[in-house]
């Protein structure tokens, strides 16, 4: 499946009360090319394997991330021998889907593994003028749409989440 991802990416200042309420998601993902665009993803996401072809586009506005997106879907035995083949290391997460206004998501990824103690929030948007009118709620932090060190493909070649979290 081929497409537009337009997102706003944020640290979390205070989780939401009640999260393991909302619906839960487990993500294992790796990343097979992390030194130039376009970025090459495999990813479990709960029971299903996926491939992903990402690549950045060009924007406007420049409030938000916009990327191609092209998923395809993969055997186990795949995802399995492609995990092999990665740069860095494999990001572990618990991804909640948090409701919003106006019909948005909040995505709430709760890292574990190497990354144990970092936490974002994701939004995504059907247009680049959507997020541009975007309030984040007060539980949100810092808006790090732009910051590469957030960036899966980068945080898969750090070492300790101690590199992210001090700088903050």
């Amino acid at each position: 499946m081929s497409q537009n991802e337009i997102e706003k990416k944020y640290l979390i200042q205070k989780l939401p009360e009640k999260l393991e309420s909302y619906e839960k998601v487990r993500i294992e993902q790796g990343y097979l090319n992390t030194c130039s665009a376009p970025t090459l993803r495999v990813r479990k996401y709960n029971e299903k394997y996926i491939l992903c072809y990402k690549f950045k586009q060009s924007t406007d506005l420049n409030v938000a991330s916009i990327s191609k997106e092209i998923e395809l879907p993969i055997t186990e035995e795949a995802y399995q021998h492609l995990k092999t083949k990665i740069d860095g290391r494999m990001i572990e997460k618990n991804r909640y889907l948090v409701p919003l206004e106006n019909g948005l998501v909040a995505e709430i990824d709760i890292f574990d593994g190497f990354l144990k103690g970092l936490e974002v929030v994701e939004v995504e948007f059907e247009s680049e003028e959507k997020a541009n009118q975007f309030k984040a709620p007060e539980w949100f932090g810092k808006d790090v749409t732009f910051d590469v060190r957030y960036k899966n493909a980068q945080l898969c070649k750090i070492s300790d989440v101690v590199e992210i979290l001090e700088n903050n």
